[in-house]
């Protein structure tokens, strides 16, 4: 299927590696113009060695004025930015009354103040061009029960962003989806250390958790961001689309 996302801007929060470089992999098969952010300036290394044509900024999205100086110097040396991928994530903490608040603060700082001040900074320059798209992976359970709480609280609050924001910028021809990713094993990932520490009690996750019988793949949540990209989905405005291979138990 033919996309047309040649020559476009694409810019991909957490994309050094796992799903994040599986992303820009697939954008730069469409032959768009492909830039990374990622904190570790060793990963990004590691991510310019496997890809071609990328250009690569070394931020910490958790910090308020690296993100406005993030996007001040992409847009200084691409012009303008016609995709945001907002990949950025993570978990920390145990159970609610066992974590410290502070590691709330952190948790929502990473997978959820970063996806609104980014999407916040780049919108005035989409605006003037009336188009763009922004899409902001979540997670099933951002939905659901399961997990730690921290994350699937900023989770939630993503996806409840990405509906409010959709309605509020579709009028300038501006696109905002979610992708809800299931368990995506990938080596540098959390399902990638857990299989290393325990593979019988991960076995038995899978077993009894994902109806299709094994973890996702990150290149199976890049097919469906660059097809959310693509004027092919016009019609998809503020909707999060789970790509779980049936994990989530949630009716709608």
């Amino acid at each position: 299927m033919e996309l047309n996302l040649a020559r476009k801007n694409v810019l991909i929060i957490g994309g050094s590696k796992g799903i994040g470089l599986e992303i820009a992999k697939r954008f730069i098969e469409e032959n768009a113009n492909v830039s990374i952010v990622g904190r570790s300036i060793e990963h990004l290394n590691e991510a310019k060695l496997q890809l071609k044509h990328v250009t690569t900024y070394q931020s910490d999205i958790t910090n308020n004025y690296e993100r406005e100086g993030l996007i001040e110097k992409y847009i200084l040396d691409h012009d303008h930015i016609d995709i945001l991928i907002n990949n950025a994530g993570g978990s920390n903490g145990s159970s609610i009354l066992e974590t410290p608040m502070e590691n709330f603060y952190e948790a929502f700082e990473l997978n959820y103040f970063s996806s609104v001040h980014l999407s916040k900074l780049v919108l005035k320059h989409m605006k003037k061009r009336g188009s763009g798209n922004i899409i902001n992976i979540s997670s099933i359970y951002g939905r659901e029960s399961g997990g730690k709480a921290t994350y699937n609280n900023a989770k939630a609050a993503l996806i409840s962003f990405t509906k409010a924001l959709a309605h509020e910028v579709i009028k300038y021809g501006i696109r905002v989806n979610s992708i809800a990713p299931g368990s995506v094993y990938h080596e540098s990932g959390v399902w990638g250390r857990l299989t290393r520490e325990n593979p019988n009690k991960i076995e038995e996750f899978v077993k009894n958790d994902i109806p299709a019988g094994r973890f996702g793949k990150p290149e199976e949540i890049a097919d469906v961001v660059v097809y959310l990209s693509s004027e092919k989905a016009s019609w998809i405005v503020g909707a999060t689309i789970n790509v779980d291979g049936g994990q989530s138990k949630m009716n709608f």
